[in-house]
């Protein structure tokens, strides 16, 4: 019976299920559970390990490379579904999944905090991108508990290209990029990325969360207690923007 990517992912699984698809031992996943590289749940009085179906495709699919080919290549088809989020609301919906399901690993503050800076980053590209789509239309957007990890990309026109209507001195990804991080361009639309991205890093820099941000050839860096703004360029090119956030 064919199983929808929706009940595909929320499907939970054995230990040794979960061995037999990732190509591992047993000893192994219960290794990678007590180092939090992989977090199993536990179920009933024995503390029965099982693992989200969601988490595994994460690992064997690899979404962080799939994001970077996709929004980096000449052309693309649209992603899989289960990561593809076509319009504003779907990925509003998704996002408040992906809240209700942070509750059960972090602190109320966090989760309001990680899920403000994933849904700005996120609703940014709708925003600065109506109408301006590369090809296709909509944002890339995935996430694993047990990896602590956030993916978010988009075909769009990019950071430069959107500065430059109110900074036209901008002259490639890498001033841009600081530009959007650093400072507060204008309240008006659609300036304003400038000042939500400066929120992210205000975020990311007072919490526990890191990010990586590449737009073009330009990557930022960010990391947790950090205040320091790092970017550097790149050997790959992201029309639109590429963002990874770790928690």
């Amino acid at each position: 019976m064919h199983m929808t990517n929706s009940k595909r992912g929320s499907r939970m699984v054995s230990i040794g299920e979960a061995a037999e698809q990732l190509g591992i031992s047993i000893d192994t996943l219960r290794r990678w559970d007590n180092k939090r590289k992989l977090s199993a749940i536990r179920i009933g009085d024995k503390g029965t390990r099982y693992y989200k179906q969601s988490d595994l495709d994460f690992l064997l699919e690899k979404p962080y490379a799939l994001a970077k080919n996709w929004a980096a290549s000449d052309k693309a088809d649209k992603p899989q579904d289960q990561y593809y989020c076509e319009t504003r609301d779907i990925f509003q919906a998704r996002l408040e999944r992906f809240q209700t399901e942070l509750k059960s690993i972090l602190s109320e503050d966090n989760t309001a905090l990680l899920t403000a800076i994933a849904g700005e980053i996120g609703n940014n590209s709708y925003d600065h991108n109506l109408g301006n789509w590369k090809d296709i239309m909509g944002i890339f957007f995935a996430y694993s508990l047990a990896e602590r990890v956030v993916i978010l990309a988009d075909r769009g026109q990019g950071i430069l290209k959107t500065l430059k209507r109110v900074r036209p001195n901008l002259t490639n990804h890498n001033e841009a990029l600081f530009t959007a991080f650093t400072e507060n361009i204008s309240g008006r639309h659609p300036e304003s990325r400038g000042n939500g991205l400066k929120f992210v890093r205000q975020v990311v820099t007072e919490s526990s969360f890191s990010l990586v941000f590449q737009t073009g050839n330009a990557e930022l860096k960010l990391e947790n207690r950090n205040d320091k703004i790092e970017v550097v360029e790149t050997n790959s090119n992201v029309d639109g923007c590429l963002a990874i956030i770790n928690f």
